[in-house]
């Protein structure tokens, strides 16, 4: 039985809280916030114990796994201090949610204090996990529209409401190219390799107070071209669309159509286009926050290397960062160093 401790009591900390619950090898012992009740609060609903120190819970707890769960500016924090007391307490493993930080150089500590203390860490992208993304890259990597050209990714609503408004505070959240197309940044580069240019317009330099909007154009290795529009300024609720353009055909995938069949391919055929065709998901009570969670929980008891690394959370953080300093500067940004 794996052993949890938390870190936060807000939205996503609430997902995992349940997704341990639910789990036959996993136990939520604490649950720390810096605000005692929150945490009192998630703990109570799932029979933890709540913590006001991060200190006080690894200590008593000496949990197998920190979940960490707070505002991106303060992943640092906590990753470093479990990593430097694991081998004491017996931390196997740390996972942390997406963005990986909000500085290039915090995710580099995160990852070195791990490696050194020989634990992974696992950056919760759970985009990846979603069936219809692993569906669409699957289907991408069989060629199921030929050779890819180009790529355009939608995702997003109102900007989110949580303590002390934190992701309206760009310098704490990063605005939505940090903190929500960070996700399409991870898939498409998981699926179509490494970006070598970033050029995007958006609203981050405006810092309006509870909108935000940003259209990304990325240049992949392969050749591949990417769109990826991400927008907290739409009211009437979240959005994600994806299509994938190749030379056999389009891959389609929109969350508004009917869930019996939400990817469509539609592939050229002799002199006109054949009728699209509906690819089936997986089962709609599939959880993909739990499946990220069972993922790295089941790589740390077999001692195998989770499927998305620190590498992989540094990368995407790279080209969200490389997005904002475009629409700072105007200019297009080139990637040398990306992998």
């Amino acid at each position: 039985m794996m052993r949890v401790a938390l870190v936060g009591a807000g939205g996503m900390a609430g997902m995992h809280a349940a997704c341990y619950t639910a789990m036959e090898n996993a136990r939520l012992e604490g649950v720390m916030d810096i605000r005692l009740e929150a945490a009192e609060s998630l703990a109570a609903k799932h029979g933890a114990k709540a913590y006001h120190s991060f200190e006080q819970m690894l200590t008593e707890v000496k949990p197998d796994i920190v979940d960490v769960c707070c505002p991106t500016p303060w992943h640092v924090d906590y990753v470093l201090e479990a990593a430097k007391r694991a081998a004491e307490l017996g931390i196997r493993g740390i996972s942390t949610e997406k963005p990986m930080a909000r500085t290039l150089h915090d995710c580099e500590k995160m990852r070195d204090a791990c490696a050194a203390a020989g634990i992974p860490l696992f950056v919760a992208q759970v985009v990846r996990f979603f069936p219809e993304f692993l569906l669409a890259r699957s289907q991408v990597q069989q060629g199921a529209v030929g050779t890819p050209a180009s790529v355009r990714t939608h995702r997003g609503g109102y900007m989110p409401h949580a303590w002390d408004d934190w992701y309206g505070k760009f310098e704490w959240s990063g605005g939505c190219v940090l903190d929500l197309i960070i996700h399409d940044f991870d898939w498409l580069r998981w699926t179509f390799g490494p970006v070598e240019r970033v050029y995007a317009r958006g609203l981050a330099e405006k810092r309006l107070p509870i909108q935000d909007f940003a259209l990304v154009t990325l240049r992949f290795r392969s050749g591949v071209i990417g769109h990826v529009e991400g927008t907290w300024s739409d009211p009437a609720g979240f959005k994600v669309t994806l299509e994938v353009a190749g030379d056999a055909g389009l891959l389609e995938y929109n969350c508004n159509q009917p869930v019996a069949a939400p990817l469509k391919i539609a592939l050229f055929g002799g002199e006109s286009s054949r009728e699209a065709v509906a690819v089936p998901e997986s089962p709609t009570d599939y959880n993909p926050y739990q499946a990220e969670l069972e993922h790295f929980l089941q790589c740390v008891e077999t001692g195998t290397t989770p499927s998305i690394t620190p590498q992989d959370g540094i990368e995407a953080v790279r080209i969200a960062l490389a997005a904002l300093q475009s629409i700072q500067t105007g200019q297009p940004v080139t990637l040398t160093d990306a992998c």
